[in-house]
């Protein structure tokens, strides 16, 4: 390292060291690592230790998520590009997924060796609020590209390395889908680090915006896993559906739970699952005997704990329905969706959340393409008649003809007066 570099440390860590012993605003520091360093104290990360503390799923769990994540779909892209380049050099590169945790770290034996003597290990979580500041826990904070040299990362067992990150996206919605990150010594606190990081992540966006890689078709089947589903849109009420017997009914609760499950695989502990399941919140002993009551009917292993996580992989139909969304079948979307079952009926809001999510998938899909078929589907369904922005995007559509586009006219202006918009 060189003195310019050792001074600069020497000044950072001077920084951080007053912040958590006196409390002080850090000065003379990036405001990326200022206000990660904050995020970091606020979220109880420790900073004598990188121990990622109840984060790692029992290794054949965690086989099973890493083996459905959309990341790992993406790893032989990023090895051809990334993984020859980096043997020999004590650099180690990392895929994440959006919570940070470590679904596959790469490089020679000796840097994967001293990478895990700081907890840097595939299934370890590198969150802000478990590991502190670090460049795949910061880009996902912020969304963003980010480099962390050597103090600028809270935690000290790490300072003497540095890394570099950026958030891969999946195109259809948006969302972030992981990381990608290099970390290592010297190498990795040049520039040109995270311009080559960038460069990896947009061409994986490309990759996936070209639909070489379709999220949409990946899953637990698609890697020869057998998935459980629980539908929650059928007319005959909630039902869990296993891999290898026939449907069984489920309670709402039962229904609620799972679908929570489904759509959180990194788990949800017992604060969060009483919350997601009532406005008042329900009381711990309720979430375990209700839990207790699942794994009765279903099997132990269908529900994991601490915290509480699927122990199978699940599939719901909600997500179907937006996977078909996603393949341009918006109509098709919106008929298997129906008013939305289950899911409409439940008071719980972490599932009426999950339907908002469903819903606003859809319509961004929906107004997303060029053409009419898709925004004609939602606007003439339930969940979009009385969308005035949709409405107005139909009026507009090159395609649409005279007698559509005045009646998509008619409607906008309708749903703006009921909106109280002022034409």
């Amino acid at each position: 390292m060189s003195p310019r570099q050792n001074g600069r440390d020497a000044s950072v860590r001077s920084a951080l060291e007053r912040m958590l012993v006196d409390g002080v605003t850090p000065a003379g520091v990036r405001s990326v690592v200022r206000d990660s360093w904050l995020r970091s104290l606020r979220g109880g990360a420790d900073p004598s230790s990188t121990s990622p503390v109840d984060s790692a799923a029992a290794p054949g769990d965690f086989d099973g998520y890493r083996a459905t994540h959309p990341m790992t779909a993406v790893r032989p892209m990023v090895r051809s590009m990334m993984v020859d380049d980096i043997t020999g050099t004590g650099v180690v590169m990392a895929l994440t997924d959006e919570h940070g945790r470590l679904l596959w770290v790469e490089g020679d034996n000796d840097a994967r060796r001293r990478a895990a003597a700081i907890d840097f290990v595939e299934g370890a979580l590198w969150s802000e609020e478990i590991a502190g500041t670090n460049a795949p826990g910061v880009a996902l904070a912020v969304d963003s590209g980010v480099q962390i040299v050597g103090a600028e990362h809270f935690a000290q067992p790490v300072q003497g390395w540095s890394c570099a990150a950026a958030p891969v996206h999946d195109p259809a919605t948006g969302h972030v889908i992981g990381v990608l990150d290099v970390t290592g010594g010297n190498a990795v606190a040049a520039p040109f680090a995270l311009s080559a990081v960038r460069s990896v992540v947009s061409a994986i966006e490309l990759h996936l915006r070209m639909g070489a890689v379709d999220l949409a078709a990946l899953g637990a089947s698609a890697a020869g896993i057998a998935v459980a589903t629980v539908s929650v849109l059928g007319a005959d009420g909630p039902r869990w559906v296993p891999p290898d017997g026939s449907p069984r009914r489920l309670s709402p609760r039962h229904a609620e739970i799972l679908l929570l499950l489904a759509w959180h695989p990194e788990g949800l502990n017992t604060e969060q699952l009483a919350m997601a399941l009532s406005e008042d919140g329900v009381d711990a002993v309720t979430v375990r005997a209700e839990i207790s009551r699942l794994r009765r009917d279903l099997g132990s292993d269908v529900v994991l704990s601490r915290p509480y996580r699927a122990g199978v992989p699940i599939s719901s139909d909600l997500s179907e329905v937006v996977d078909r969304a996603r393949r341009g079948d918006i109509a098709g979307a919106l008929a298997d969706l129906g008013r939305g079952g289950a899911a409409a009926d439940s008071h719980a809001p972490g599932v009426a959340a999950i339907l908002e999510e469903v819903l606003a998938d859809i319509r961004g899909l929906a107004l997303a393409g060029t053409g009419v078929d898709g925004v004609r589907a939602w606007t003439e369904s339930m969940h979009g008649r009385d969308d005035a922005a949709a409405w107005h995007a139909l009026a507009g559509r090159a395609t649409v003809d005279g007698i559509e586009a005045a009646r998509a006219r008619g409607r906008a202006a309708l749903a703006d007066r009921r909106l109280g918009v002022r034409l």
